[in-house]
């Protein structure tokens, strides 16, 4: 079975890998991430967060030889390493794991639009009008996608000017004294703040479209450490606002911490936050549903709009299904426990695997 690479003109330049990576990890878990890690770790929690971005640091190290090997997507790669139907089957399973990512990134988001500014509106027209717009710019193709990726970072940026208002009513004692947590509390709130960098697995599936794609693995590297500078002072600056108690009963911590937020034209800045936030996560829906129909396209040879099509009826029947706050979380946590085996246990796998296959093949 023949899996051609993209052509040229489809390509987009190895620098692009930071937007996308930087992209693919920030999401709506962001907003509220803080109580969960510190549930384990109380306020040295923000270790787990160094101790977690060095781990997925590792697995991109894990990823890049794996893709650089195989020059080409995970399709054609399980297909060369465990044959058509094997590999197939696994192939399959990868779609719909980043189906389950664009997912719980929307209905997550439409979760804090109902909650937070529309209580009154059906969560059906959200998801109708979000979904319109990601299928608009996925079937542009993959290079519409990385504007995408990286307009959203820009647009994110003044957001993090915003955190200067909490520290005015900061309590720097609230991170003393460090070290208090056990190695087993802290391994608790590494795997949990782990969870937060899911989304660099969409790698597997945007790597043949990228210029000299070994060229890019440096910026697959700054990007995770974006991320990691991001989750690092979103949580110092609610550490040192909320005491523990305070945070367990604080679901979105960020959300909470841009009420406080004073400024001359603006009352409620939470409102104007969560509509810059859309920006922010329109790309990772859309991340998510190209790679499944890409993933489509190249499993069972129909158009990646037709698979597209498919993916967004799919995607708008799945979250109409999902109408309270236990639903989302019980598919959050299902996909969190996926995506722990598949990055630490499965992509290791599979390195040994192609290694040895490799070597059979040659000798």
């Amino acid at each position: 079975m023949m899996f051609p690479l993209p052509k040229e003109d489809k390509k987009v330049s190895p620098y692009f890998v930071f937007y996308l990576m930087h992209a693919a990890q920030i999401g709506v878990g962001i907003l509220g991430f803080e109580r969960i890690i510190a549930q384990s770790a109380g306020h040295d929690a923000w270790i787990a967060i160094l101790t977690s971005g060095a781990s997925i640091i590792g697995l991109i190290w894990v990823s890049y030889r794996i893709l650089n090997k195989g020059n080409n997507d995970i399709v054609a790669i399980h297909a060369e390493i465990m044959g058509k139907w094997i590999g197939g089957f696994f192939s399959f399973l990868f779609l719909f794991y980043y189906l389950a990512y664009a997912l719980i990134v929307l209905r997550s988001y439409v979760e804090v639009l109902q909650v937070w500014v529309f209580p009154e509106v059906s969560h059906w027209i959200f998801l109708l009008i979000i979904i319109f717009l990601s299928y608009s710019y996925v079937s542009g193709g993959f290079r519409v996608v990385t504007g995408l990726s990286y307009l959203g970072i820009l647009y994110g940026l003044p957001l993090l000017f915003v955190k200067i208002f909490p520290l005015q009513y900061a309590d720097y004692g609230n991170l003393l004294p460090i070290l208090n947590a056990s190695p087993a509390d802290l391994f608790k709130s590494s795997k949990e703040m782990t969870l937060n960098f899911l989304g660099f697995e969409t790698l597997f599936m945007f790597y043949p479209f990228i210029k000299n794609a070994p060229k890019s693995e440096k910026w697959a590297y700054f990007g995770v450490l974006y991320s990691i500078f991001i989750y690092l002072l979103t949580a110092f600056v609610t550490f040192v606002y909320f005491n523990l108690e305070q945070l367990k009963s604080t679901i979105w911590a960020t959300l909470t911490l841009w009420k406080i937020v004073d400024l001359i034209i603006v009352e409620r800045f939470e409102y104007i936050g969560i509509s810059i936030w859309f920006f922010i996560i329109l790309p990772n829906i859309c991340i998510g549903l190209w790679c499944a129909s890409r993933g489509m396209n190249r499993l069972f040879r129909i158009s990646q709009r037709s698979a597209l099509r498919i993916f967004c009826l799919l995607l708008f029947i799945i979250s109409i299904l999902l109408t309270d706050r236990q639903q989302i979380s019980v598919l959050h946590d299902a996909y969190s426990r996926v995506g722990f085996y598949l990055i630490y246990f499965y992509l290791p796998f599979l390195l040994v695997l192609q290694f040895i296959i490799m070597k059979v093949k040659k000798g």
